[in-house]
């Protein structure tokens, strides 16, 4: 994964330079974001509005087909009227630059995007309610089912066999639990990737393909008021394709229920909504249920130990890459301890009274 080294450290004033000598764009404010592996800005830019810059890291910048294959899956769900960032052209019109910029330690080179901004506010910033979490699991499966009719021959270049972010791929972080130490944690993960060799694995062949985004947490979907009803909510936004890969329709939903926990007042019952939600467009099948919880906790685990080993490599950004530790671990060790039967019991169970309430 990305390091210390890998990740961009570039100045505004160096920011600003490029984008109007490389996009054309005046920036009058420009304003840092924070971000996993790559730096972000949001750029205001007078007579042309807002602005996301991202500044990709030196190792995922050498994959330019990866990051076209993120793009051009941004800019077909929204032609297919789904809310997500679409790029702005350079002045050459490439929908990316690949820039040599010195960022203290001589030129690197580092792909550079400007997407559209969107407006609203994260899931994360505001109590989660029955209804933002339904509508979080359905645009999540709304998500998948329209990338099964996208094609593009840079695509390929998702089948990311070692990525660490693909579920598939949970024994891979037996290599990272060293940034446990000698927690009694690491007992509890070590016995999740047990289980996922034993009782996932096996099973893959049974579960249904997809393009997954990968990482529909509660700080990448933003949310707005709808007008005429200012106590529900719309998806306004699905952010940061960064970590879309091959995988499977059950991988998605596991993702969304890990992450919409992280904030959640009632963290326990979140998993009914979302998968309500995200199945009133998919409904898994049976293999792909049995599975979840397990999938829940694996998610979990990947998440709190590469954010612990990810703190070892960039001390200074701590604070955002822990955030799903405040509460993280708790929540694992929670489900850990009721079980597969209870939690099950209590997320099907919700599931099951929307799809009762739909019937006429």
């Amino acid at each position: 994964m990305p390091s210390e080294v890998s990740k961009p450290y570039i100045s505004e004033t160096q920011t600003s330079e490029l984008l109007e000598r490389v996009f054309g764009l005046a920036v009058s404010r420009l304003s840092p974001l924070p971000s996993y592996d790559d730096q972000n800005f949001h750029a205001v830019v007078p007579g042309r509005g807002e602005f996301l810059v991202k500044v990709t890291n030196t190792e995922d910048s050498c994959n330019a087909e990866l990051l076209e294959a993120q793009t051009r899956s941004m800019m077909y769900l929204q032609e297919q009227g789904l809310p997500v960032p679409t790029p702005l052209l350079t002045r050459d019109g490439d929908i990316m630059s690949l820039q040599s910029i010195d960022c203290g330690s001589g030129d690197c080179k580092y792909m550079v995007r400007v997407l559209t901004y969107l407006p609203g506010i994260p899931i994360a910033k505001i109590p989660s309610s029955p209804q933002i979490l339904y509508e979080a699991g359905r645009s999540a499966a709304t998500l998948d089912k329209v990338l099964q009719g996208f094609e593009h021959p840079s695509l390929q270049s998702l089948h990311r066999e070692n990525f660490i972010w693909n579920l598939s791929n949970i024994p891979l972080l037996e290599s990272y639990l060293d940034a446990l130490g000698q927690e009694p944690t690491s007992k509890v993960v070590k016995e999740v990737i047990q289980q996922f060799r034993d009782k996932i694995q096996p099973n893959l062949g049974v579960f249904r393909k997809c393009i997954n985004h990968g990482d529909f947490n509660d700080h990448n979907i933003l949310i707005e008021a709808e007008a005429r009803s200012p106590q529900r909510y719309r998806i306004s936004g699905i952010l940061d394709f960064g970590d879309m890969s091959y995988g499977y329709y059950v991988f998605e939903v596991a993702i969304c229920i890990m992450y919409m926990m992280i904030e959640s007042e009632e963290p326990l019952s979140v998993g009914g909504h979302v998968l309500a939600g995200y199945e009133s467009v998919i409904p898994l099948n049976p293999e792909e249920r049995d599975a979840l919880f397990l999938l829940v906790l694996a998610r979990f685990c990947q998440s709190l130990v590469m954010a612990r080993h990810s703190v070892t490599l960039q001390p200074t950004n701590a604070e955002y890459l822990m955030i799903t530790a405040r509460t993280g671990w708790k929540h694992l060790l929670r489900l850990w301890e009721m079980g597969r039967e209870a939690v099950e019991q209590l997320w099907f169970g919700t599931a099951s009274s929307y799809q009762a309430a739909e019937r006429p």
